[in-house]
């Protein structure tokens, strides 16, 4: 019996996704629940797994494509069984892929036996030759490395990667002061050369960095954005940490680090200073009750900023708890659409790969970031006396539609006068 694969329901706020990496080919064995492909949207990742085991017999969508709910995208046979049958479903797979893509069934081999290659005569697998059509690239002058010589869809794609040939007779200019350029270049540089080694690769921006460019552009585009900065003696927290990290892992089995001490003092400095914890709706303030907090994390498909929500409610070991989480469901792709979706305010530390300063940019549609960053040993005075110091510039980035530069600097003291005496923290003062 064949069933169809379809894209399942995609949540209400996402409209389309991509197919990123089939992980089964026509023709090959999946258990039930055994994941197809991952499906790539704006926010998250997710996993498409097989409705019931079978054999695929057709994938309708390659890599890639574009879909929306309920798309078809691929058949399975679930009466097909590995092997044998296995082989004989995918062989009459390639052979309907074949005859639409208007090749000979003559000029492919199945199983053991190879069907003889015309003399003379290109012989094209389907996929070769519809990629073949879309690319540009001419059959004829193709070597192929299949059975028989036939031409792979990989031989195509190294035919299309090849620069093309140099024309013959001389070299002519894209224009003429380029042209007058190359006209005084001394016989000895070769000039075709000159122009082939400056390779180019164009590659689409993944679905997520999409989304992050086009809410990053909005965000300057609709909010006032103005940075404030100050700078923090990390000693204090720094002394802390090293006093009772041992303790505090053994006891909560999680690595107690800086970001858990930058929520609590940003939550602090929230509810004394509740319009940085606000956004903008239309003509309308919205003042938020609660504390949902997004850390930024840096993964392999780009900037992510899962929500820490009621922050307010949270000990430090349940912070890092979290913190630490989500970086791994960043790193594997399995951070699921609720942990993305929210936040009144949000914590970056570009101190991570070194930076010194920046101005972070807001996410919307909250109205303030904090910004970390690299902590350094620096020369400050203290009492009258010059003294080295680990130190770290802050930067919050707000919006001056509703934030003023009072509220804006004097949340940045705050947090800052909590994280040069953490007890402060723990006593709510």
């Amino acid at each position: 019996m064949l069933i169809e694969v379809k894209v399942p329901q995609l949540p209400e706020s996402v409209s389309e996704a991509t197919l990123m990496t089939w992980h089964k080919k026509v023709g090959e064995f999946v258990e039930r629940d055994e994941n197809l492909i991952d499906l790539e949207t704006d926010k998250v990742v997710l996993e498409l797994p097989a409705p019931l085991a079978g054999v695929i017999v057709k994938i309708v969508e390659a890599d890639g494509t574009t879909v929306v709910s309920n798309q078809l995208i691929a058949q399975i046979d679930t009466e097909a069984k590995p092997g044998v049958s296995a082989q004989a479903t995918n062989d009459a797979a390639v052979k309907a892929a074949a005859a639409e893509a208007g090749v000979p069934a003559s000029a492919i081999g199945f199983g053991t036996a190879v069907a003889p290659r015309p003399e003379g005569e290109t012989v094209a697998m389907p996929a070769a030759a519809k990629l073949a059509a879309e690319t540009g690239v001419k059959l004829a002058d193709v070597a192929g490395s299949g059975r028989g010589d036939r031409v792979l869809k990989e031989d195509v794609l190294a035919a299309a990667a090849k620069p093309a040939a140099a024309p013959a007779g001389p070299v002519v200019a894209p224009s003429a002061a380029k042209g007058a350029a190359l006209a005084s270049t001394p016989a000895a540089i070769d000039v075709n050369r000159v122009l082939a080694d400056r390779p180019e690769q164009r590659v689409p921006m993944s679905r997520l960095r999409q989304r992050v460019a086009e809410r990053l552009l909005m965000s300057q585009q609709t909010n006032a954005i103005l940075t404030t900065f100050n700078e923090v003696n990390m000693k204090p927290v720094m002394d802390l940490r090293a006093k009772y990290k041992d303790k505090f892992e053994k006891e909560h089995g999680v690595k107690l680090g800086f970001m858990s001490f930058f929520v609590k003092a940003a939550v602090a400095a929230l509810k004394r200073f509740p319009v940085v914890n606000a956004s903008v709706d239309g003509n309308d303030i919205v003042y938020h009750g609660y504390f949902d907090i997004g850390i930024a994390v840096g993964s392999p498909r780009g900037l992510v900023v899962p929500i820490l929500r009621n922050a307010d409610q949270l000990s430090i070991a349940e912070i890092e708890k979290q913190i630490a989480d989500f970086a791994v469901k960043a790193r594997d792709g399995k951070l699921a659409l609720e942990d993305l979706t929210g936040g009144t305010f949000s914590v970056t530390n570009g101190g991570t790969f070194g930076s010194m300063l920046s101005t972070p940019i807001i996410n919307p549609p909250q109205s303030a970031i904090l910004g970390m960053h690299a902590t350094k040993d620096r020369a400050v005075v203290e009492n009258g006396q010059v003294v080295v110091r680990p130190m770290m510039y802050l930067a919050l980035s707000y919006d001056h539609r509703i934030i003023d530069g009072r509220e804006a600097v004097l949340a940045l003291v705050a947090i800052k006068d909590l994280l040069e005496d953490p007890a402060r923290l723990i006593l709510d003062l």
